[in-house]
């Protein structure tokens, strides 16, 4: 037994000497179980799973933007050899992330709560500086070690499939949470890459402050960048103190701020949900696109997707999930369903669903996956419902002992799915940012009330504007507030 715990530390010896690599921003040398290779693969695979998830914004001028600053920063960054890319993501969430190899992504939620160039430019350092400083694959190879794992370093390989499981379920590597010392290095790269390209590195510090009151305010988690982070009063002096001693030693006296230009790029920006693509009101999902209804159940949250609608109690002990089926018929639509879930059909039925053709099916797991979960028995609740040239998928899913308790609320609210042709519903249009300039000098709170703002929103305007309801606002001062 002895003499296995000694080769098998050998081993572990031998693997840790053996997969350390010098880190492209540091110099010093790192464990690392993901090579460079695998990283660019990693990303390439999850990229696309990326854009069907969330769907890229169509704003040829704004996606044009953040690809320039994006490839101008890239250059100048510790790993200029990759091959970049940057989008901006369809989604009012208010974040900003990057994958290895190389992809960097902002949310148009992100782009509507900056208020200068200057704000992005120290934003999209930060997440340069997560690729640059390869805190993934360092995140990754630290989570083999805690596993007291040393040897399942040995059976990664260069292809994805056996590595990337994080990606293809759920795109859990994109919820990363760095630790402080990464977001620390991050803060400081995005300071450093920032001022390099002639921006004014301090208005960094100012946009956290802005999404530190978004966090209070609504009671939302904060965006990845934010997680673990620092305290945020001794982040804020950081990144002040960094933006001075990095404007210093690249002598630029001339740091860029551009919020004028910023703010009318954003003119006409889309903000908050998208009807389009579908909408949750008195309980009811409508999507005016593809011109369908159905009933939610009371106090359900839900969450949406260009590729499902996920819906369930706030416990967690059900999930509803509604996506399209692959099939030209009900029928050929729950073979395919259930066998590419690897789920046996208890009963069948076929009916009718407000005049839809539809099949309502009961199906369990198969029994060897049921065993690998480990966990109690499932059982699901499938209607496949024939509408519009396609086949929806509605399907309910709690442990087998509470499928008797949600059976009568997934089944109505599967039933009450129909044609939507309510035109309020369906001609329903998303808020826009609209750029007003203010004409005499005044307060924030004032101007907004001059263009027929709600007091009720008035809070939420000041914070997407990065001011204080008090403050003054400047005559000729360009403002954000939100239209139909």
């Amino acid at each position: 037994m002895r003499k296995n715990i000694i080769t098998g530390l050998l081993a572990s010896v031998f693997l840790i000497s053996s997969s350390c690599q010098t880190n492209p921003v540091t110099g010093k040398k790192d464990v690392m179980f993901m090579s460079e290779s695998q990283e660019i693969a990693l990303g390439k695979e999850a990229d696309p799973q990326i854009v069907a998830e969330f769907g890229l914004y169509e704003d040829p001028a704004l996606q044009r933007f953040i690809s320039e600053k994006g490839q101008q920063m890239a250059k100048i960054s510790h790993r200029s050899n990759l091959n970049y890319e940057f989008k901006i993501v369809d989604s009012p969430v208010i974040n900003a992330f990057a994958v290895p190899g190389g992809y960097v992504y902002f949310t148009r939620g992100i782009m509507a709560h900056f208020n200068n160039e200057a704000q992005f430019a120290g934003v999209l350092g930060h997440e340069i500086g997560h690729i640059t400083a390869r805190h993934s694959a360092q995140q990754q190879s630290k989570s083999i070690l805690a596993q007291g794992g040393l040897l399942l370093g040995m059976i990664l390989s260069p292809t994805v499939a056996q590595y990337g499981q994080e990606v293809s379920q759920g795109l859990g590597l994109l919820m990363l949470k760095y630790g402080r010392d990464a977001e620390r290095e991050s803060d400081r790269l995005g300071v450093e890459y920032s001022t390099k390209i002639g921006y004014d590195a301090s208005e960094m510090a100012d946009f956290f402050t802005t999404l530190q009151r978004k966090q209070e305010e609504s009671g939302q988690a904060l965006p990845s960048f934010l997680s673990s982070h620092p305290d945020p009063g001794d982040r804020y002096n950081t990144v002040h103190q960094l933006a001075a001693e990095e404007k210093k030693k690249q002598n630029l006296t001339n740091a860029q701020v551009n919020r004028n230009n910023y703010l009318k790029m954003i003119d006409g920006l889309i903000y908050g949900e998208d009807p389009k693509q579908g909408f949750v009101e008195n309980n009811v999902f409508y999507h005016p696109v593809l011109k369908f209804q159905y009933n939610m159940p009371a106090n359900w949250g839900y969450q949406n997707s260009p590729q499902q609608v996920q819906m369930g109690p706030k416990d967690g002990s059900a999930v509803m999930v509604l996506t399209l089926a692959p099939g030209n018929n009900p029928t050929e639509a729950a073979q395919q369903t259930l066998q590419n879930y690897n789920l046996q059909p208890v009963e069948s039925k076929e009916v009718t669903v407000n005049g839809l053709p539809a099949l309502a099916v009961v199906a369990d797991p198969a029994p060897q996956q049921q065993q690998q979960q480990q966990q109690q028995p499932l059982r699901t609740l499938t209607y496949f419902i024939q509408y519009g040239g396609n086949i929806y998928s509605l399907m309910g899913i709690t442990t087998a002992q509470n499928f008797n308790t949600y059976f009568q609320q997934f089944s109505s609210s599967m039933q009450s799915f129909r044609e939507l042709s309510d035109p309020d519903k369906l001609n329903r249009q998303p808020e826009r940012i609209s750029i007003v300039t203010v004409s005499k000098a005044t307060t924030l709170a004032q101007a907004l009330r001059s263009n027929n703002m709600p007091d009720a929103r008035h809070n939420e305007l000041a914070v997407l504007n990065g001011m204080q309801l008090n403050d003054q606002v400047p005559a000729g001062t360009m403002i954000k507030v939100v239209r139909k």
